[in-house]
């Protein structure tokens, strides 16, 4: 069954479940390389420029349920758009809508640390890096979140997919999805907008203990949206 699904994928969406799938279990084996490929803010003594590409197939360490929806979403909507666009546009789409995922994530940390007292932000710099690196943060929620935004690894194929998700709807509107908790069927039109505003209510709300990208998610859907609405415009654009 396995074997006849993964022949049936088209070519893209193959190869990056592949290449994901590859990188979790690579990861896994080999904790020490967690840190060097996913994304940290721009003035963390952890960034470093490779990572704006390698953070897009890591996944969280903590349990395989991250890696598993999203390699799910990218099979059911990504084939989906593939077959329907075609390899090249739909690669484009994977990975534009996973740099404005970055970018406005990134934004969102820059918003959080502008305001951080310096004597914050000199402890942080010299000691909230060892903490990150020994898989620990800070109790004190302030300070925590603080060092999170700085040192913290952003990772995850979930601002790709939410472009995809979106470009999905845009194409299928009247397809009806169904959620996990929500066994109703929903149309893609309505259903879209729902996450996305859920997202934003959740990325505004920062609750401590979610540590969900709900920014990249939201960068992801709505660089998604721009793309597609450019190809409709013109046929010939992001070739």
């Amino acid at each position: 069954m396995i074997s006849n699904l993964l022949r049936n994928l088209p070519p893209i969406t193959l190869n990056l479940l592949i290449i994901n799938i590859l990188v979790y279990v690579g990861v896994f084996l080999f904790p020490q390389f967690y840190d060097m490929l996913s994304l940290h803010y721009v003035e963390s003594e952890l960034f470093s420029p490779h990572q704006f590409i390698t953070h897009m197939f890591m996944h969280s360490n903590a349990g395989p349920m991250h890696i598993f929806f999203n390699m799910f979403a990218l099979v059911m909507f990504g084939s989906a758009v593939e077959k329907l666009i075609g390899a090249k546009k739909f690669l484009i789409l994977y990975f534009v809508s996973g740099i404005g995922a970055m970018l406005l994530q990134l934004v969102s940390y820059w918003y959080q640390l502008s305001d951080i007292p310096p004597d914050v932000l000199e402890f942080i710099n010299t000691k909230g890096v060892e903490t990150i690196l020994e898989g620990k943060n800070y109790a004190d929620p302030i300070l925590g979140g603080y060092n999170a935004a700085m040192n913290g690894g952003m990772v995850g194929a979930s601002g790709a997919i939410m472009g995809v998700l979106v470009a999905f709807g845009y194409y299928n509107p009247n397809t009806e999805l169904m959620l996990i908790f929500l066994p109703v069927p929903i149309k893609a039109k309505y259903f879209i907008p729902i996450l996305i505003v859920l997202e934003m209510s959740l990325g505004v709300a920062n609750f401590e203990w979610d540590n969900f990208a709900h920014w990249a998610h939201i960068g992801g859907a709505l660089t998604g949206l721009l793309i597609v609405l450019l190809w409709k415009k013109d046929r010939n654009s992001f070739y």
